[in-house]
C-alpha cells in the first residue's frame, strides 16, 4: 500500500465502530497499472469531493486500492444469506472493501466501496478480483437506474488494473468504487440470527434504525416500525423495477437492501420483447426471479428478515409471530397499489379501481402474448397521445386485436383521454438494452471504450427525446439478441 493522502474524501465512518464481530479489517489489493476508465463527477460533487482532485494521479491511486486515504477505515463486512433458496451460513464481502462513509451534500450517509479489490476473510477461496466486463456492467445499470428514478446504488468510478483476472480465459481486471445508502442486508440480519447472537443482532437493529429509521425508534415497538418500512421499501422498489421490464436476476437475501436500493447488477436484464415469465440470468435454471415472480421473492425475503427480528421483540413468542405476520401482510397491498399505480401512469388512465387494474392486466397479456418490446410499446403509445406519431398497431401482428385493445383502453381512459404528461415521466426513450451493453463491454475489454462512455451518456436523460440518440432506442435484430446474462465473479 502506498503513501497516506490527507483527506480529501470527506470520511465521517460509524459502521466501523461496531464490534468487530461484523466485518473484518483489511486494505484493498494493490495493482499493477491503473488507469481511469470513468470518473462520476457529478456523483463526486454530491458526496463533498471535488471532482478535479477525485479525477487526479491521487483520487486514482486510492480508487484502485494502491494508496491510502486518511480517514478510511477499511473493512469487508459479514453477512449470511439464502441464495436461490438454499441456506449459506458465511457470505460476506468476498470481493469488497468498504473505504468508509461520508455525509453527502443533503445530509444522507453513503457508503463507498471498492469492489474487485482483492482477497479478504469471507472469498471462500475466490481471488477477489473483477473482470472489466463486471465493472461495466455495474456502471452503466446504476447510472441508468439513477436516472430513471429508481432507488439504487450508485457507480463513482471505474478502474482498470492492468492485470489479468483468469476465468475460463484471462479477461482485463477492473475495480468498481460503489455508492450506497447502505450495504446493510436481509442477510447481514440472518448472520446474526443463525448464530444465536442476540447481542449483536440488537446492535445491528439499533444501526439499521438510526440510519435508514429513525422516526421507529420513537414508536412503541421500533423493531416492528423498522419492519414495516423495510416491506414498504421494498414492495415499491420491486413495483418500480417491473413497471421498466427489469429483471434483477439474483434475488438473493443478501442481495436485498434494508434502505431500499437496487443493489447487485450481475444477470440482471431490461426485457426487450415481454413475456411475463421471461428469464436471462444464466443460473436461474428454475426461473424462481423470472419478472413475474418477484412479488413472491421478494415477500419470502422479507419474511426471512422477520424471522431474524424476532428475538428482538418484547412480547411472547406467539404475539410476535403475529405482530410480525401482520406486518409482512402489507407488502401485498403496498406492492399492489404501486404496481397498479405505476402502470395506470404507463398508461396514462387517470382514475384507479378495480376497471383499471383489470385493464393493466389484459395490455400485459396481450404484450405477453406477441412478445412486443416492452419499452417500445409504451414509448410509441406515448406519442400517439401527444399527436407526434401513429398508434402502436404496427408493432402487432394481430391487428384486430390490438384495435380491441385501443377502443378499451379510450374506454377507460375516459372523457378526458389518457394523461400525456404522466405517460411522458412514465414511459423511458431509452433504457439499457442487454445487447448494448453487451457490446459496450465487448469492446472495451477489446481496447475501444468509446461505445460505453457513448452508451452511459445516452441514458442520462432517458426520458426526453433526441434524435441523435435513435439507435439507442431500438430493439436487437435476432443476431444481436441477448438471451442469457452472468454473474460477475
Amino acid at each position: 500500500m502506498g503513501r497516506q493522502h490527507e483527506m480529501a474524501i470527506p470520511f465521517d465512518n460509524t459502521y466501523a465502530q461496531l464490534p468487530e464481530v461484523f466485518f473484518s479489517k483489511g486494505k484493498p489489493a494493490t495493482v499493477p497499472k491503473p488507469e481511469w476508465v470513468r470518473v462520476n463527477v457529478e456523483l463526486a460533487s454530491e458526496l463533498g469531493i471535488d471532482p478535479e482532485w477525485l479525477s487526479s494521479e491521487a483520487g486514482l491511486g486510492i480508487l484502485s486500492g494502491n494508496e491510502f486515504a486518511d480517514g478510511s477505515e477499511p473493512l469487508s463486512q459479514a453477512y449470511a444469506g439464502h441464495q436461490f433458496g438454499g441456506w449459506v451460513p458465511q457470505l460476506g464481502d468476498g470481493r469488497a472493501i468498504l473505504l468508509g462513509e461520508v455525509v453527502d451534500g443533503s445530509g444522507i450517509r453513503r457508503d463507498i466501496q471498492l469492489k474487485g479489490s482483492g482477497r479478504t476473510p469471507y472469498s471462500r477461496g475466490g481471488d477477489g478480483k473483477s473482470p472489466l466486463g463486471p465493472v461495466l456492467r455495474e456502471y452503466i445499470v446504476s447510472e441508468a437506474m439513477a436516472a430513471l428514478g429508481v432507488p439504487t446504488t450508485r457507480a463513482l468510478a471505474a478502474v482498470s488494473t492492468g492485470e489479468p483476472v483468469y476465468r475460463e480465459e484471462a479477461l482485463p481486471g477492473g475495480v468498481f468504487t460503489r455508492v450506497a445508502s447502505s450495504h446493510l442486508r436481509v442477510g447481514t440480519f440472518q448472520y446474526f440470527y443463525a448464530r444465536n447472537d442476540r447481542e449483536s443482532l440488537q446492535a445491528l437493529a439499533d444501526y439499521a434504525i438510526a440510519r435508514h429509521d429513525p422516526s421507529a425508534a420513537k414508536s412503541d415497538e421500533p423493531i416492528l416500525s423498522f419492519l414495516e418500512g423495510v416491506v414498504e421499501r421494498q414492495a415499491r422498489l420491486i413495483a418500480h423495477w417491473m413497471s421498466l421490464g427489469f429483471i434483477h436476476g439474483v434475488m438473493n437475501t443478501d442481495n436485498m437492501t434494508v434502505s431500499g436500493e437496487t443493489i447487485d447488477f450481475g444477470p440482471c436484464a431490461f426485457q426487450d420483447g415481454f413475456h411475463p415469465e421471461r428469464v436471462f440470468s444464466s443460473i436461474d435454471r428454475q426461473g424462481r426471479y423470472a419478472w413475474i415472480n418477484q412479488p413472491a421473492a421478494g415477500q419470502w425475503n422479507l419474511a426471512r428478515l422477520a424471522e431474524s427480528l424476532l428475538p428482538l421483540l418484547p412480547g411472547e413468542e406467539k404475539e410476535n409471530v403475529s405482530a410480525v405476520e401482520q406486518a409482512l401482510t402489507g407488502f401485498g397491498n403496498q406492492f399492489r397499489q404501486a404496481y397498479f399505480s405505476r402502470f395506470r401512469a404507463k398508461l396514462g388512465i387517470r382514475e384507479s379501481g378495480e376497471k383499471s387494474e383489470d385493464f393493466v392486466e389484459k395490455t400485459l397479456g396481450m404484450l405477453g402474448e406477441e412478445e412486443t418490446d416492452f419499452t417500445i410499446f409504451f414509448r410509441e403509445l406515448t406519442r400517439s397521445a401527444d399527436g407526434s406519431c401513429a398508434s402502436p398497431e404496427s408493432l402487432f401482428s394481430d391487428g384486430e386485436m390490438f384495435t380491441r385493445w385501443k377502443e378499451e383502453w379510450n374506454e377507460v381512459g375516459g372523457e378526458t383521454g389518457p394523461d400525456v404528461s404522466v405517460m411522458k415521466r412514465s414511459n423511458p426513450v431509452r433504457i439499457p438494452r442487454n445487447h448494448r451493453v453487451e457490446q459496450a463491454i465487448d469492446s472495451a475489454q477489446g481496447g475501444d471504450l468509446q461505445p460505453f462512455h457513448d452508451l452511459v451518456d445516452a441514458l442520462v436523460h432517458p426520458y426526453d427525446e433526441d434524435a441523435s440518440l435513435t439507435k439507442y432506442e431500438e430493439s436487437p435484430n435476432a443476431a444481436e439478441r441477448v438471451t442469457k446474462t452472468f454473474c460477475g465473479t
